[in-house]
């Protein structure tokens, strides 16, 4: 999709038009869902449709075309498409407008993200960097030192929580939390943590409280140490986190 910026006659004022995407071509439609395939469990046509601007009709004959070049891709009602366990693509190319949103997103990590965090995307950002050419590493180099960002000092966030809960959403497994409140009080909590919302300028741990029998909102800048319990969770259907959102409350 092409993105125009344009200027209204007030020189504070612009205005973003989206034109009609660009067609992409098959091969590099089939590679493209081949890739969304392997990111994910299942993905449903609907979606598949979707992100490349394809009807499902056609999704149905991409596929199609796949498993004819012996690519196992899988069906599940109602989950949809997957990829047969134990199928893997070949490192992936990155071409250089890719390599430099990764670059960028690497600023907004370090700035948004505490230590745990940090740790992952560098390993990850690594990655990515060996399998581009010498070249494309230089000229990544070079716009290294062409992005700053500049944050408050209250924005360093120098525990290591994120992986932690977020392994533990995954797994739904409990976690204790050492918290002190806005009080100053300290407290032990067992919790089970259904997600993390980074609003008011710090990250926060939206749980279900077994000392307080409902849901908390615990800010990660006010937990003196967690870990992860060998205890599963004990309700099975909790709220979605989209919905206690809409209980936040401040809107940024």
């Amino acid at each position: 999709m092409e993105i125009i910026l344009c200027k209204s006659m007030f020189p504070w004022q612009f205005y973003l038009f989206l034109t009609k995407p660009t067609p992409m071509n098959r091969i590099d439609r089939l590679f493209g869902i081949l890739t969304l395939l392997q990111s994910k469990k299942y993905v449903s046509a609907d979606k598949i449709s979707d992100r490349f601007n394809i009807s499902v009709r056609t999704v149905y004959r991409d596929v199609k075309a796949l498993q004819e070049q012996g690519i196992p891709v899988g069906f599940e009602q109602p989950k949809g498409y997957f990829l047969v366990q134990g199928y893997f693509l070949p490192p992936v190319s990155f071409n250089m407008d890719e390599a430099n949103a990764l670059l960028l997103v690497e600023s907004l990590v370090n700035g948004f993200a505490d230590n745990s965090i940090r740790l992952h995307y560098s390993a990850a950002l690594t990655k990515v960097k060996a399998v581009l050419k010498t070249s494309q590493k230089e000229k990544l180099e070079t716009m290294n030192q062409h992005i700053k960002l500049q944050i408050p000092e209250r924005l360093t966030f120098n525990y290591e929580y994120l992986s932690v809960i977020q392994q533990a959403i995954s797994d739904r497994k409990m976690i204790e939390l050492d918290y002190k409140n806005a009080k100053e009080e300290s407290s032990i909590r067992e919790v089970e943590p259904i997600g993390l919302i980074f609003y008011a300028f710090s990250w926060h741990l939206i749980a279900w409280c077994h000392f307080r029998n409902q849901y908390r909102d615990f800010n990660l800048t006010r937990i003196i140490c967690l870990k992860t319990l060998d205890k599963p969770f004990l309700i099975i259907d909790h709220i979605p986190l989209s919905d206690y959102m809409n209980m936040l409350p401040v809107n940024f």
